[in-house]
């Protein structure tokens, strides 16, 4: 029993090893810095800090939040060494200003990667999703979405 047990944990620890980490950054709709984990060879999840000024320097709100996404490849298309990926995701931010509140923003995401060397890669997506929020201003519901560029750095 005892050499089942070694044995698994062994092949835990083999199969987690060979998923690549990333850290990086993005910027576009707010400021981003944020570390992804490869799941497989075609998916990855992706846990963001976030940092947005909306509408700050005319009395708006600074708004703190994090994301996590889903990111799977979309395989089999040749687009001269870009890589489309697909992914769901789900933010929450917390603005501080006028008006404070507390906003839900889960969200659908199309994006471009390329690598431009071993360790590094960049990239550009979209998300677009209903965004929920409550706050000193009132309750409501709407459409979010957002656009970043961003960099990845895969950890030795």
């Amino acid at each position: 029993m005892k050499k089942a047990l070694i044995g698994l944990a062994l092949l835990a620890a083999a199969s987690s090893a060979s998923a690549a980490t990333y850290v990086g950054g993005s910027i576009g709709t707010g400021l981003t810095v944020h570390l992804q984990n490869d799941l497989d060879a075609t998916s990855a999840v992706r846990y963001g800090l976030n940092l947005d000024a909306v509408n700050l320097f005319r009395g708006g709100a600074l708004a703190l939040g994090g994301d996590v996404a889903y990111l799977n490849d979309i395989t089999g298309q040749d687009l001269g060494g870009l890589s489309p990926y697909y992914g769901l995701g789900l933010g929450a931010y917390v603005s501080l200003g006028s008006p404070t509140g507390v906003s839900v923003y889960p969200n659908g995401i199309l994006g471009l990667k390329f690598q431009v060397a071993d360790p590094l890669s960049i990239f550009v997506e979209g998300s677009a999703g209903p965004s929920v929020t409550i706050s000193s201003g009132g309750t409501g519901i709407g459409f979010g979405f957002g656009a970043r560029i961003g960099l990845n750095y895969q950890l030795p």
